[in-house]
């Protein structure tokens, strides 16, 4: 079960008209003012939707021992005890909140970047025909936030690869992200997040929470500009991979290495219940490769390994403590796709080769 409700969770699709709803859609949670829209999302509708609160800083205090004239309050146990303020030390919360809850406990150096500021309006700036807000949300009790900005259309290559470049912004109250501009690609057949797997650096902009980073948010905007090279990229990468060959036997190369028998920490052969698990991944993989129609048009080529293993990942894999819309969109965040798609065709290569 997720630990988002499904107003943050739903509240992050536009253009409906032209990629229909996304997978993890239920209309009987929609309530009054539906979280999908047939058009752009509007930037005013994010912020009152979504981002209508603050994060404040507020002292941190501990329970001390005290004696009575000290004294603020007694311990469960019946023992005076006092607050005492942590020095250096700084908790993050919400401003629509009274009741204690801490996004994240930091030291005073830590620069609070809001959803407003960094996220909203600093991709509000490059908006214009040709680009609109196409999903925005947020995970683990608000301590994360994205705003997406993407071209309203998708684009079919010549392979038939139908994609839509993207410009995903995102950053954390909760120490797990640093404030990220960072392209990708969704997959518009099968809602999957997509990074250049061929590309090594300029795939994101980061800026730490820092005293400085105000002086940064100029370059951040900059860095925006990013999403306006994506699609021929990517596109050139299709073709590119589409174009790469894989035999049969690379495929269950690619399998044996990409789903092994030992474990990577330890270097020891796998335990038998892992060795059944590591078997029924190899399996659904091969199913996904040859007969899936998210996959199986481009078997026998280097972009269909790619797609089998991210459609996995997406769609297949097993999910621990959070809904899979949460998880999918938490590893796009914080580049958990991109990691995949480039270690994905690091092993391939390595095969071909």
């Amino acid at each position: 079960m997720s630990r988002e409700t499904s107003l943050h969770l739903n509240t992050r699709n536009g253009n409906t008209d032209h990629r229909g709803t996304a997978w993890h859609y239920r209309a009987q949670d929609q309530g009054d003012e539906s979280n999908h829209y047939p058009g752009s999302i509007p930037v005013a509708d994010v912020e009152r939707r979504l981002f209508h609160w603050q994060a404040e800083s507020r002292p941190l205090a501990v329970q001390t021992p005290a004696d009575l004239q000290t004294m603020t309050h007694f311990s469960e146990d019946g023992t005076p005890v006092r607050w005492t303020t942590v020095e250096g030390k700084q908790a993050i919360c919400r401003s629509d909140r009274r009741d204690g809850s801490v996004m994240g406990i930091f030291t005073t150096g830590y620069a609070m970047h809001q959803y407003r500021e960094w996220l909203l309006n600093t991709v509000a700036d490059i908006l214009d025909d040709d680009l609109s807000i196409s999903s925005a949300g947020l995970l683990r009790d608000r301590a994360i936030a994205w705003v997406e900005v993407s071209v309203p259309e998708s684009i079919t290559t010549p392979e038939g690869v139908t994609f839509r470049p993207n410009l995903l912004a995102t950053t954390s109250f909760d120490g797990s992200i640093s404030t990220t501009f960072k392209r990708t690609v969704s997959d518009t057949v099968c809602d999957n997040t997509r990074e250049l797997a061929l590309a090594e650096k300029g795939q994101q902009y980061k800026v730490k929470h820092s005293r400085y980073s105000n002086l940064r948010i100029t370059e951040a905007r900059e860095a925006l500009a990013m999403i306006n090279t994506l699609a021929d990229e990517f596109a050139s990468e299709v073709a590119q991979l589409c174009a790469t060959k894989v035999t049969d036997t690379q495929w269950s190369q690619f399998l044996n290495a990409h789903v092994t028998a030992v474990d990577p920490r330890t270097g020891l052969r796998l335990t038998e219940r892992s060795l059944i698990t590591a078997q029924t991944k190899r399996t659904v993989l091969d199913r996904l490769y040859r007969y899936d129609q998210r996959v199986a048009p481009w078997a026998g080529t280097a972009h269909g390994v790619l797609q089998a293993v991210n459609t996995y990942e997406h769609h297949e894999g097993v999910v621990r403590g959070a809904g899979r819309a949460e998880r999918n969109m938490l590893k796009a965040a914080v580049g958990g796709f991109g990691v995949l798609d480039r270690g994905s065709w690091a092993v391939l290569s390595g095969l071909l080769s």
